[in-house]
């Protein structure tokens, strides 16, 4: 039996649920190319980050500063700022954005990193403009300010979320950290406020402290399958609960059987770049072929016949989900040791 692996995102058509994540290699157009002969549905590229937008802006305002009593000609003139201590400047992004589409028949997703508005709408339209499938919003915010509430940071979110969401036709996902007072909530409040979809979950950066040196370090990890589960557990919840928005699986995802996972319990699709980056482009494959492989194997003809069958929604012990299934693992462990 030929099972067919179609599904959509965002609204998008794609040929299979897996997409390759953001990642620092997919400003690369080669490995994009790779990325899609492997297998890939779609690709989400590196993040333009607010910090860089903001940079250009400072930087073009002092050029024209510097050449405002020079010629009435020369404050139409600015340079393009050059790639900065982020990566790629925002001018090289729209054109990675335009090169990409352009060589590439699947879709291809920007990312936008901040925590306030900063330009972002400037740069939403001009993303979509360059050829953007769909923008994804990266909340990475840390509230060290003791005296924001919770509420006050989800009304941040909420606030570029939505005036994003306004100013372009495409569709909007947002990738939430998991550190929020009340992520069910927060997501119908998102997707009423015309979120596409929700990308689940951000992982924070957390510095470590080198004791010889005596100073904080900040070495990037690859995230492990012990991530999973806790995206595993609020994609169940959510699945067949939202009205319209997709659901996206990200972190904890290394083999093909986690990809089963996050489609039984309800995802659209499921984003790996961990993955790849430990076992390179052909991990693409394995897990495309894996997830075939399971469903010929049992049967299904199509990704939405397995898709949120072990949801909260469809569960027939929904305390699997809950506080009761909390106390059973404990009662549970205590018996066994």
């Amino acid at each position: 039996m030929t099972a067919s692996l179609a599904t959509k995102y965002l609204g998008l058509d794609l040929k299979n649920p897996l997409v390759a994540s953001a990642s620092p290699l997919n400003a690369n157009l080669d490995h994009l190319r790779r990325l899609e002969d492997a297998g890939a549905a779609a690709v989400v590229l590196p993040s333009l980050f607010q910090e860089q937008i903001e940079a250009e802006a400072d930087h073009h305002q002092g050029l024209m500063a510097a050449s405002c009593n020079i010629s009435a000609e020369a404050a139409d003139y600015f340079p393009a700022l050059v790639s900065g201590p982020y990566g790629l400047g925002p001018d090289h992004y729209l054109d990675l954005i335009r090169r990409t589409t352009d060589a590439l028949t699947i879709p291809v997703i920007a990312s936008l990193n901040g925590a306030s508005r900063a330009d972002w709408i400037d740069y939403a339209k001009l993303i979509e403009t360059a050829g953007a499938s769909a923008i994804e919003l990266n909340m990475y915010h840390i509230p060290t300010d003791l005296s924001v509430s919770g509420s006050a940071v989800e009304a941040q979110y909420l606030d570029i979320v939505g005036a994003v969401a306004n100013s372009v036709g495409l569709p909007i996902s947002v990738k939430l950290t998991p550190y929020l007072s009340a992520i069910g909530h927060f997501a119908t409040t998102l997707e009423a406020s015309g979120v596409s979809g929700l990308v689940l979950f951000n992982r924070l950066m957390e510095p470590d402290i080198d004791l010889r040196r005596m100073k904080l370090t900040d070495t990037p990890e690859l995230s492990t399958q012990a991530e999973l589960r806790l995206p595993l557990l609020w994609t169940a919840i959510l699945a067949g609960r939202m009205r319209r928005a997709s659901l996206a699986v990200s972190s904890g995802v290394a083999n093909s059987d986690d990809v089963v996972k996050c489609l039984l319990a309800g995802a659209d699709v499921v984003m790996t770049t961990s993955a790849i980056l430990h076992s390179g482009v052909g991990e693409m494959t394995k897990l495309v072929g894996g997830l075939m492989s399971w469903m010929r194997a049992r049967d299904f003809a199509e990704v939405s016949q397995m898709r949120g069958i072990m949801s909260w929604e469809r569960a027939s012990d929904k305390s699997v989900y809950t506080r009761a299934n909390y106390i059973r693992i404990l009662y549970n462990y205590a018996d066994v040791h």
